[in-house]
């Protein structure tokens, strides 16, 4: 396990960098952000992603399902001090939209990978938006080279190996106890096999769901590699990223701006 994942702070600051410095330039490339602009965030964790918007001065709301991680998020961003900050620890099935209203930016940043039934979730998050808002989703495609978030795990080897949470699920989960995981981490990566998701399934749910795409960016190194390992930002070859499936095992994230006209 990498140290920044036991650092809490650490890994806050890096969320921030990462929205600050890549997600808000790429939000305003399809509209204006400032401190009118309403944002909510959908798995927003201890708030790291959320910081850059406190500080222009945003309406902001957080919702996770984690109370652990709300409390820590208050922590960091001042909440007490700040009535533009909202954050809340919930189940999102359970809010009903007419207690939060609707949003000019929604954000989802390594979240709908390990969301179950994602076509019920974006059948639902839509009673969030108006006419014009942006839905900014950030995700690595299952088949990446650590599209099963084994840089997590305890052990030194496999925390460094890719490609093989793609092996069938027995051998995968076998693997693990071998190496002496615990098992409520493997109960976790066992879960994100069945989340896990392609960008040839993600396009599918978002043209049922009657959503328009406004941009959508394949990177070979994910934009949050910068503060992680100072690689910058780089977008993949654009014949690989219009080869399905096959982009899937050689990008590392790709960034997508949604909207919806109800």
């Amino acid at each position: 396990m990498q140290e920044r994942h036991k650092d809490r702070g650490r890994y806050f600051k890096e969320q921030s960098y990462t929205t600050q410095q890549h997600v808000i330039p790429y939000l305003q490339t399809q509209g204006k952000i400032d401190a009118s602009t309403s944002i909510l965030e959908i798995g927003c964790g201890e708030g790291g992603n959320l910081e850059p918007f406190v500080e222009m001065g945003c309406t902001v709301t957080g919702i996770d399902i984690n109370c652990k991680q709300i409390e820590n998020a208050k922590k960091y961003l001042g909440a007490a001090d700040n009535s533009k900050l909202q954050l809340i620890c919930k189940d999102i099935y359970l809010i009903d939209p007419a207690d939060i209203g609707s949003f000019d930016v929604i954000i989802m940043r390594d979240v709908i990978e390990h969301i179950p039934n994602q076509e019920k979730f974006m059948a639902f998050v839509k009673q969030f938006m108006h006419k014009g808002t942006l839905f900014f989703l950030g995700f690595p495609p299952w088949q990446m080279p650590f599209g099963g978030h084994q840089q997590g795990l305890n052990s030194k080897i496999l925390s460094k190996l890719p490609y093989f949470h793609l092996f069938p699920k027995p051998i995968y989960k076998w693997i693990l106890k071998t190496a002496g995981e615990p098992d409520v981490k493997i109960r976790s990566l066992m879960e994100h096999v069945d989340t896990g998701i392609s960008v040839e399934r993600f396009k599918r749910i978002v043209k049922t769901e009657n959503y328009t795409i406004l941009d959508e960016s394949p990177y070979l190194f994910n934009p949050n590699y910068d503060v992680k390992f100072n690689l910058p930002p780089k977008k993949q070859i654009g014949f690989i990223s219009n080869i399905p499936y096959l982009r899937n095992y050689l990008s590392t994230c790709y960034y997508y701006i949604l909207t919806y006209t109800k």
